[in-house]
């Protein structure tokens, strides 16, 4: 979803070498992709920021709406720059990450499977960094997933605080010395409770909870 037509061709011309992918359809403004995404319900969504008639944000927010957070598309966002003040607004609205548009091939078709597979956090550094310098400039009144947190085991909470600091599950078992299964059950765990739909979601929840805030160690 691109209004700029060589930036759609390129990036389905590429998808289309994957024999793993399908490109089920193109739209050039935030309007028709919600359209077309009712219309055929895709797996995967590469949606601009910003477009004419409806922006990416609102098109992500009206295409998640449709289904729920948990049934509806995986949205990876595209946009030019990596501090795109929007882009925080459609991590927002549900969207599970983002990539530059001048992202290679490789990690193009990496970004969709991982995307596809339930993941989110692409890029773990920038995402990071964009989270957490746009919570500084616009802090959040608190959410209710301040709340939500009360819920979730000292454990939980420990492990919510290692996915802000951006480490993957492997990683998050060295820190806790324990087995990567027991650190997805964790992930698994905090995720429903807090009703929240992949990583890139609960990182947002730890920095406007106020779990992490900016500028402190590891982030």
């Amino acid at each position: 979803m691109d209004d700029q037509e060589v930036v759609r061709a390129g990036f389905g011309a590429l998808l289309h070498t994957q024999p793993d992918f399908l490109v089920d359809g193109t739209a050039a403004d935030g309007a028709a992709a919600v359209a077309l995404c009712r219309q055929r319900r895709p797996d995967v969504v590469l949606m601009d920021v910003r477009m004419p008639v409806l922006d990416g944000i609102e098109a992500t927010r009206q295409i998640l709406a449709d289904d729920g957070p948990d049934d509806g598309p995986r949205i990876l966002m595209l946009t030019t720059f990596d501090l795109d003040e929007h882009v925080y607004d459609a991590l927002a609205a549900g969207a599970s990450g983002f990539l530059l548009k001048d992202v290679t091939a490789e990690r193009l078709f990496d970004a969709v499977r991982v995307i596809a597979a339930g993941g989110g956090l692409l890029a773990p550094s920038v995402t990071r960094r964009l989270i957490a310098e746009f919570v500084r400039q616009r802090p959040h009144a608190p959410t209710t997933n301040t709340v939500a947190l009360s819920n979730l085991t000292p454990r939980e909470i420990e492990v919510l605080a290692l996915i802000a600091e951006g480490l993957s599950n492997p990683e998050i078992a060295i820190r806790l010395t324990v087995s990567d299964e027991t650190v997805k059950t964790h992930v698994s765990r905090l995720l429903a409770k807090l009703r929240l739909r992949d990583r890139t979601q609960a990182v947002i929840a730890a920095y406007e909870s106020g779990l992490v805030t900016p500028g402190t160690p590891g982030h």
